[in-house]
């Protein structure tokens, strides 16, 4: 025996080792009992979204004859979706997604609310639009200030175009508008993939952040393209994507033909060429120091992420890279702004509960393949080191829970059974095929950076043809839906609610759009049917408080806050950026800000939502509200509000 022992000494030794490893990456897991009383609080019915007649369905996009052995690579994204108030009922129960597969942008009243109109698509004309150009996702924002929700709708091939709501009532009716002046050669050629509305200057009014993928003038999606196109040039330092731009709100007119104008300042005007000039696939704005003034976050492709400290006055923008500060312990590419991972999608919300936002971004997190990390960027309050141009964060998203699951896009909190404590959700994909291509691209990723910029050195991905199976990357997986478990780590419940069939996801969509108090969503699939899920939350669920935060149209300086039960009945929109602070009885806090549209592909409704357990449905809740009115001053207000419904139409 002893013999046998010291001739395998070696072969156990690294048994024992290997043991010893497994068991402190293996996640640590919940009871049985405890996952079916977390299962039991949540309820979801999927629907589909409504369909146009349009072309025939493709599942791959015409590319540049250069780019061709890797179309399906060039094809990954597109898919988009929008949840907003369109015809002003005063409910988020209109739609607007993206159809990959047929080039069409629809807007539609979303499933089960009732045909309240007939579903449309969006159409360029008269405006600059042929075959080398796709939609790549769509903005719902006032942007001219009549209050009726306009929609902004990015694409690949030319620059975004604003779709006014005009002063039809009958039908849904949107006049097309350039945001980017036309040279005398055209339009340019742009490659959004990033946009969100936010008041960066603090003038008062909602501005756009536009950041461009492939490099501006590319001809990505022209079949009959002589000009080779390149690739990034690097898996984590690549600094030659398109460029950033931002808009600032100028001017605007009401009418059959309204119009919104904005000063366009690129980013090379006020960020450094690695900011303006990064692989940006999502954007994020929010006031992470208090002073309503909102920060900006680029989730970055092939590159570190950059979060931006916003120091603008009205008129002049002026931002200061922030970066986290390392531990001895800490691996270099888990400090925020130092990372060399695949942003994608990025989110905020208040997990600890300590009145700050904490980020949430999603990389590429595939188990045997190119294993990065998610980020959990959670804030150590120490928000005065901003100043000195410190990113005040920690990333705990795998003590949290949230570090792995596979390639990620967008990422989105919302407190689905009103607990009070938000659950986290990702959108997950890349390319659903037969033949698994991962070896070869862990190969090119982990080779010369040199080589990347030529398509030639890429491994074949494309669909199926008479010679060749499809090819797939991380095209198998479900979308997790993380729970808070006792612990105070997050779970996957996925699969114990249903929902861990196998989409190829891009972005969600979030909102109560029945106004039962509920949140439900929508998600976008990128060569395959998107989804619509109602919360049918069972009576496990909390009560909630629900916030139409909105600025008045008229301008009037003795204006006071007025607040009413119910939705919105007079004309207004939604105060982008307006914060409030929620104290429940207990004296735990919420926190959370008037969303302009952040994230990958997926935008939800501006409205405010917040969970509030168990509380009594008479409860006076203390609701602290912060925003700046049309002449950029700030202003606040404290409420008490009964739960439910309520809008609140600010002062001046």
């Amino acid at each position: 025996m002893m013999s046998i022992l010291k001739e395998n000494a070696a072969r156990l030794t690294a048994l024992l080792i290997i043991a010893v490893l497994y068991g402190f990456a293996r996640l640590p897991d919940i009871s049985q009992t405890e996952r079916q009383q977390l299962t039991e609080r949540f309820n979801f019915s999927q629907l589909a979204l409504p369909a146009v007649p349009g072309p025939e369905k493709r599942l791959v996009r015409e590319v540049n004859p250069n780019l061709a052995h890797i179309s399906g690579w060039i094809s990954a994204v597109g898919a988009g979706v929008a949840l907003n108030d369109l015809d002003g009922d005063g409910l988020s129960n209109d739609l607007c997604y993206v159809e990959v597969r047929t080039n069409q942008v629809i807007v539609a009243p979303a499933p089960g609310t009732g045909t309240r109109y007939q579903p449309l698509t969006l159409s360029a004309a008269p405006l600059p639009y042929d075959n080398t150009m796709a939609p790549m996702g769509c903005l719902l924002a006032d942007l001219n200030e009549d209050g009726k929700m306009d929609l902004l709708v990015y694409y690949w091939g030319r620059p975004p175009i604003a779709f006014l709501r005009t002063d039809e009532q009958a039908e849904q009716s949107y006049h097309p508008m350039e945001i980017v002046k036309p040279s005398t050669e055209g339009v340019e050629r742009w490659f959004t993939n990033a946009a969100t509305v936010a008041d960066i200057d603090g003038d008062g009014h909602a501005d756009l952040i536009i950041s461009n993928y492939f490099q501006d003038g590319a001809h990505i999606l022209d079949p009959n393209a002589t000009v080779p196109d390149e690739m990034q040039h690097s898996m984590s330092r690549a600094y030659n994507a398109g460029g950033t731009y931002f808009f600032l709100w100028e001017t605007a007119s009401t009418g059959d033909k309204p119009t919104v104008h904005f000063r366009q300042i690129n980013g090379t005007e006020v960020l450094d060429k690695r900011s303006t000039y990064a692989w940006t696939l999502a954007l994020g704005a929010a006031d992470l120091d208090g002073d309503l003034m909102p920060e900006l976050y680029f989730a970055n492709d092939f590159g570190p992420d950059r979060l931006l400290h916003n120091r603008s006055t009205p008129g002049h923008l002026n931002f200061v890279l922030l970066e986290g500060e390392r531990e001895f312990t800490t691996p270099a590419s888990k400090v925020l702004g130092k990372d060399s991972f695949k942003g994608m999608g990025v989110d905020f919300a208040d997990i600890n509960g300590d009145g700050w936002l904490d980020i949430y971004v999603s990389n590429i997190a595939a188990e045997y393949a190119l294993e990065e990390s998610h980020f959990l960027f959670v804030s150590t309050g120490e928000i005065e080191h901003m100043q000195e141009g410190v990113a005040p964060y920690v990333d705990l998203s795998e003590p949290l829970g949230v570090s792995r699951s596979d390639w990620s896009w967008d990422t989105k909190f919302a407190d689905f059974d009103n607990d009070g404590m938000p659950e986290a959700m990702q959108a997950t994909g890349f390319l659903k095929g037969e033949i698994d291509r991962w070896p070869e691209l862990q190969q090119i990723a982990i080779g010369n950076d040199e080589l990347l910029k030529y398509p030639h050195y890429w491994p074949r991905l494309k669909p199926a043809d008479a010679h060749h199976p499809s090819d797939d990357i991380s095209g198998h997986e479900p979308n997790p839906f993380y729970v808070q478990a006792a612990n105070g780590r997050y779970v996957n419940i996925a699969a114990d609610l249903g929902l861990d069939q196998p989409q190829v996801t891009r972005g969600f969509a979030i909102a109560d759009v029945d106004g039962d108090g509920d949140l439900d969503f929508a998600l976008a699939n990128q060569w395959e049917d998107s989804h619509f899920y109602r919360n049918d939350c069972p009576s496990e669920c909390g009560k909630f408080l629900g916030l139409h935060v909105r600025m008045p149209i008229n301008r009037d300086e003795n204006k006071q806050v007025v607040v009413y039960k119910g939705h919105p009945t007079t004309p207004s929109y939604p105060a982008i950026g307006a914060a409030a602070k929620v104290t429940l009885p207990d004296g735990r806090t919420l926190v959370a800000q008037v969303d302009g549209g952040n994230g990958h592909s997926g935008k939800r409704s501006p409205d405010l939502h917040f969970g509030l357990d168990n509380v009594s449905p008479d409860t006076q809740i203390k609701v602290e509200l912060r925003w700046r009115d049309r002449q950029g001053k700030v202003r606040n207000k404290t409420l008490l509000l009964s739960p439910g419904w309520q809008t609140v139409e600010l002062g001046w």
